[in-house]
């Protein structure tokens, strides 16, 4: 006999992208296995009966209500102690100097539960219910980031990333050769596939190659095959800033996303970070494949060397979500990269430079809004990765964040002026703190609290 459970609560979410829908005070029926099964609607003529009638586990007060919870498409999980470090450096002192050695470092796995444990709280505490992450290239290490996200209930995607090419990787970190990489893949995949059977949210194994310019040929040939063998989730970065979309091009002759087409990592279920390169004639590509662009704005602003069009690929057809990046993004919070990705593309479209003539300056029609930036972060997470999550609906998982903007760490007061859904969410997004994040569910399952406080 299947128990159900009941929310009730105003319900900020965007079931068609970039369009907001409200729902004043509905009532919320989700299952034992956490699955939204029912929202019933105040102006639904059994609305009365079934609010008497349920056995309400949470009713929101006033000035609060439910968002779906985060998805975010790009995280680096061994970089957490590298937030906000040497963002002012090159990108090649950045990695060589920073990052790669402290990747180096989850070799030691008591070093890496103490970092893993702590990122997973702190993104679920921000409502981020759903991550893709980028691990490291041990494999033990990488199996226990997934453990620990099973644990703390978080949705886990997970990928041991492969570095295979002794040419283009530091001695100190990379694959021992392409055949353990290979080898150790196929039995990290196995492992998260066994671990998931028992993970209520889910939890899932992520082919992950860095990208192209720190693989052979050899091992994204394998890692394509390895991801149609096991049907996975692949992730790497492509065309991202100017030296890897320039190295790629001059290696193949070719665009990253070709490249990545070529080796059969352009698929169903696939995410490429950053874009910021990529063609109309690539965005075609991923239309035909059914890959997803995961764009991480604050990163791109120090790393990217442009700004990617996000307006003119949706209105194309590519599937788009958020990203953080950390620690090329130096926030966990999707609400930083949400307000992000708003200014960004003002900066395309208006143009930088204010000595060029202002109508030569910018890229017209580039401009999104904050609710297209929430349906990014909610709705496009989830279609990029093909998991029904992201909206607040019937037949997808109940992940939500409670927000109250009457919360006296932060309160967000309208003063009776700006009162309608779109301004109380606009407020929302541009002002809130985790303070204001009161409590967060992933698959019907309380995983953040602090509503008494």
């Amino acid at each position: 006999m299947t128990t159900e459970s009941y929310f009730k609560g105003d319900v900020f979410h965007t079931p068609t992208d970039g369009k907001l829908e409200f729902l004043e005070d509905a009532l919320i029926q989700v299952d034992s296995a956490g699955i939204i099964t029912k929202v019933i609607k105040k102006t639904d003529k059994h609305y009365e009966k079934a609010c008497q009638q349920a056995d309400i586990t949470l009713s929101l007060s006033t000035g609060q209500c439910f968002l779906p919870g985060f998805v975010d498409l790009h995280v680096h999980a061994p970089q957490w102690p590298q937030a906000g470090i040497a963002l002012d450096e090159p990108l090649n002192v950045w990695l060589d100097e920073c990052t790669f050695p402290l990747e180096a470092k989850y070799a030691d796995t008591d070093f890496a539960q103490r970092v893993y444990e702590d990122l997973v709280t702190q993104l679920l505490s921000r409502g981020t219910t759903t991550v893709l992450y980028f691990a490291t290239i041990h494999l033990e290490a990488s199996l226990l980031l997934a453990k620990i996200c099973v644990e703390k209930g978080q949705r886990g995607l997970v990928g041991k990333v492969v570095m295979d090419d002794p040419q283009a990787n530091p001695d100190f970190y990379r694959d021992a050769s392409t055949e353990a990489a290979l080898q150790e893949t196929e039995q990290f995949i196995q492992s998260v596939q066994k671990l998931a059977e028992s993970a209520l949210q889910g939890v899932y194994p992520v082919v992950t190659p860095r990208f192209v310019p720190s693989c052979t040929d050899e091992g994204l040939a394998g890692l394509g095959a390895l991801a149609q063998k096991y049907d996975v989730h692949v992730q790497t970065h492509c065309s991202e800033g100017q030296w890897e979309h320039d190295f790629v091009q001059e290696r193949f002759g070719k665009t990253d996303t070709e490249v990545l087409k070529d080796f059969g990592l352009l698929k169903e279920k696939a995410v490429m970070a950053h874009g910021n390169f990529i063609r109309p004639q690539d965005g075609a590509l991923f239309i035909e494949t059914g890959a997803a662009v995961a764009h991480c704005p604050i990163s791109n602003a120090y790393f990217a060397n442009g700004v990617i069009p996000i307006k003119q690929l949706k209105k194309q057809g590519v599937i788009i979500g958020l990203g953080t990046d950390i620690s090329g993004g130096f926030s966990p919070s999707l609400y930083d990269n949400i307000k992000q990705a708003v200014m960004s593309s003002r900066m395309l479209e208006d143009g930088v430079d204010v000595t060029r003539a202002q109508h030569e300056r910018g890229v017209a029609d580039s401009r999104i809004s904050v609710i297209d930036a929430f349906s990014l972060a909610t709705k496009g997470g989830g279609d990029a990765l093909q998991l029904p999550v992201g909206v607040i609906k019937e037949g997808y998982a109940f992940d939500v964040q409670v927000i109250d903007s009457r919360n006296q760490g932060n309160p967000l007061p309208d003063f009776g002026v700006f009162t309608t859904p779109e301004a109380r969410l606009q407020k929302i997004l541009y002002l809130a703190t985790m303070q204001n994040i009161r409590q967060v569910w992933v698959q019907g399952k309380k995983v953040h609290d602090k509503q008494g406080e």
